[in-house]
Parts: C-alpha cells; sequence; structure tokens
C-alpha cells in the first residue's frame, strides 16, 4: 500500500473534495462530475493493493497481462478564487481497519498537497418524495465552521434536523474521514444530498441529490458548472422511477402492505418530513428492500 504523485502543480493552500462510491452514488457522480467539468489533471492515486480485491483479470493476446483494482485517484486544479484536488474513489474498503487505513492514506495526500480543508459528499436517506428538490445536510468537525455553513444555500445542519435532537451517524468514508481529520486538526465538512428510502437500494444512481451538492460547492469554490447534463439525466431518472412505481402498483404478486405503499409513492406528498430513524428505516424496508432488484432494466 501507498501513494504514487504523478506531478505537483504547485497548488496554494487547496482545499480537498472527496467522492466515493455509495448509496445512490450521489457522492461520487457529483465529484466526478465536476472535476471534469472544470479540467482537472491527474495528480496521483492510492495504491489499490491491500484495500481492495481486484475487479477482474485483463487478458491481452489470449495471456492474463494484469488484474484490475477499483481506483482511487486524486486531480488538481488550480483556480482563479481557489486551488482544489479532487478525491475520486470507485469503491469503499470493505472492513472497518482498512476504511481507518484509507482515511489516513487520503488525509496524507492532503497534508502533502498543502490542503487547507477537506469536504466530502454523500447521500442523506430521507422521507423526501423523488419529485422533490433534495437538500443538503452539512456536518463539520469544528464547531467554528457552523456559521459559514448556515450561508450555504439549500443546506441544513444535520444537528438541527427536527426530531435528531443533535444526533446522527455518517457510515463509511464520508463521515471516518472527518474525525480523522479532526485528530489532525484539519477543518472538515460532510455534504450529504438528500435521497429516498425507497431508493437507497436502487440500482441506478440519484443524481437529483448530486446536483443540489455540486450548486452547493460550485458557490463555495467559486466554480461555475454547467450542470445542463447531470439535469437531462436526473429527468430521465425521475421518469424510469415512476414507471417501476406504477407497474409495482399493479402488481397482482405484492403483498397487500407493499402495494399500499407503492401507491402513496406515486404521488407526492405535501411536504417531506424529515431524516427517519435507524428503527423506522428497518420497519420500512422489510418488504420494500427487493422491489427494485427486480426492476434494474427500466434504468436507462
Amino acid at each position: 500500500m501507498g501513494m504514487k504523485l504523478y506531478r505537483e502543480l504547485g497548488l496554494r493552500r487547496p482545499v480537498m473534495i472527496c467522492g466515493w462510491a455509495g448509496i445512490g452514488k450521489v457522492g461520487l457522480v457529483a465529484i466526478n462530475t465536476m472535476r471534469r467539468l472544470v479540467r482537472t489533471e491527474l495528480l496521483g492515486e492510492i495504491e489499490p493493493r491491500g484495500f481492495f480485491e481486484p475487479l477482474r483479470a485483463v487478458i491481452v493476446s489470449g495471456l492474463i497481462e494484469d488484474m484490475r483494482f477499483p481506483a482511487t485517484r486524486f486531480y488538481g486544479l488550480q483556480g482563479r478564487a481557489t486551488d482544489a484536488v479532487f478525491l475520486v474513489g470507485e469503491q469503499q474498503p470493505g472492513n472497518p481497519e482498512k476504511t481507518y487505513e484509507m482515511a489516513g492514506a487520503v488525509l496524507d495526500m492532503a497534508e502533502r498537497l498543502g490542503c487547507r480543508r477537506i469536504y466530502t459528499a454523500g447521500a442523506g436517506v430521507t422521507t423526501i418524495h423523488h419529485t422533490a428538490k433534495p437538500k443538503v445536510w452539512a456536518v463539520p468537525n469544528n464547531p467554528s465552521l457552523i456559521p459559514e455553513i448556515r450561508e450555504y444555500r439549500n443546506t441544513i445542519l444535520m444537528s438541527e434536523i427536527g426530531g435528531r435532537e443533535g444526533e446522527g451517524a455518517i457510515t463509511g468514508l464520508n463521515g471516518l474521514l472527518l474525525g480523522v481529520a479532526k485528530t489532525r486538526d484539519m477543518e472538515a465538512i460532510c455534504l450529504m444530498g438528500e435521497i429516498p428510502y425507497y431508493l437507497q437500494g436502487a440500482p441506478w444512481p440519484y443524481p437529483k441529490a448530486s446536483i443540489s451538492i455540486l450548486e452547493v460547492l460550485s458557490e463555495i469554490l467559486g466554480l461555475p458548472v454547467d450542470l445542463h447534463e447531470l439535469h437531462e439525466t436526473a429527468g430521465k431518472v425521475e421518469a424510469n422511477i415512476n414507471e417501476v412505481l406504477e407497474a409495482l402498483s399493479t402488481a397482482e404478486e405484492l403483498p397487500e402492505q407493499v402495494r399500499e405503499e407503492m401507491e402513496h409513492l406515486r404521488y407526492p406528498p405535501p411536504s417531506d418530513l424529515g431524516p427517519i430513524t435507524e428503527a423506522e428505516q428497518a420497519d420500512i424496508m422489510e418488504h420494500i428492500d427487493e422491489l427494485f432488484e427486480g426492476n434494474a432494466g427500466h434504468q436507462s
């Protein structure tokens, strides 16, 4: 395991923005889209061996040439207002020990490049309807960041969401990185785009949440980005969701409880009810978590 730095751009106290594969690929799509639109340059990567199992073996001229591992790459940008480092992670490690090691490796690179702040991006599971605009939940690792976060557009501090009493949890690298950064006296903020609870296991990305995160990051970094293409993708995904819900609501083999839930989800409620507790999520998902597995063919 180790880091490979291919080049240095002479970045001036950049921020680091991290996106990994996760629920709805919200963070991964957001960060990979932004780094592509602002035309970043590849800086380096974290050696995947030791963190991940190989995805596949690469065959050339009938012989095994190499093994393909999930990549964790760093890209750099020298911007007019802010320099930035984008981390794009195709996968997260499969066990807590390796996840902790990965967080340390990421922060080693951040320190090496002189990063002054870390942002992570992911998904926040809630009762929002898929036709509504997702909010962004924010969690800082230092209370001094709270006044700044209050100024972000369409953003709410997770500690101030009704019914949470200041409590919550962030799974995977998005949360762990904030904690490890705090031990190194590095500022870090997690931005989570809302995703409907009934889509957290769906086989397609949820770009509406990614768009909300990108709108916030664009203002923070002073980097305007054209999200037209992502809006088009979000429209197609929403249409597919509507088709799936329509089909499921009339499926004869569904239990009555699930059929009623599908009928309810076909129509947006008057307002979203906020995040759900783990107990509520487990109860709701008891019958629904398998619905989208059999309807993967509806994605585009």
